[in-house]
């Protein structure tokens, strides 16, 4: 059975790193969607216009792009094929209806929010930014991030815990700490291990 799971948490939770090392555990796409912007703008392709000053003011693009950049990336065949991981999508309820209906035929398998406390991120971004010199970092856009994400991300937890298929995960830890918690909450959720993971069979 493929995996096909949904990442959550705040910026500067540990997504990025985290979403990296499951799906090369689990062998599946990693799909993350500011990367796929952070691509454009680097391209300077029309959509990378479009959402530059978006993303380095802190603002959030809107959800019709955003589902259709996702649509078409999830319509690819490793996606289709092996199942994959999204980090960074969906960020709105209305996102999360569009991903209901483009996963529709085959179903997230589970939705894991990663929890970090508000002050820890905010360390984080600013030891980050001081070592990349981002601008989508600055103290402004972080605080106008994090607004955003408390006030308009925080209604996908109760509509994937009403469908079932929410696992909450403490993100405070070293590294392999975080990565040991997510990858026991996706086999009590879902039975699906890593290929010659622990030796349970994978469904």
């Amino acid at each position: 059975m493929t995996i096909r799971l949904v990442l959550l948490g705040r910026q500067g939770s540990g997504k990025g790193t985290q979403g990296a090392r499951l799906a090369t555990l689990y062998a599946i796409a990693h799909i993350s969607t500011g990367e796929m912007l952070r691509n454009a703008i680097k391209h300077a392709t029309p959509v990378g216009k479009a959402v530059k000053e978006i993303i380095d003011s802190g603002g959030l693009v809107n959800d019709e792009l955003m589902a259709s950049l996702v649509q078409g990336r999830l319509g690819e065949s490793d996606a289709r094929t092996h199942g994959y991981l999204l980090d960074g999508f969906p960020r709105t309820l209305p996102q999360a209806l569009s991903l209901d209906d483009i996963a529709r035929a085959r179903p997230i398998n589970i939705v894991v929010d990663l929890e970090v406390p508000r002050e820890l991120v905010i360390e984080r971004l600013s030891a980050r930014r001081a070592a990349e010199h981002r601008a989508d970092d600055s103290p402004e856009a972080v605080e106008r991030r994090l607004a955003l994400y408390d006030e308009q991300t925080a209604p996908l937890i109760a509509h994937y815990r009403k469908k079932g298929v929410l696992a909450v995960v403490d993100g405070v830890g070293t590294p392999d700490e975080v990565f040991a918690r997510l990858t026991s909450a996706i086999v009590t959720a879902t039975g699906i291990t890593a290929p010659g993971g622990d030796g349970r069979t994978t469904r």
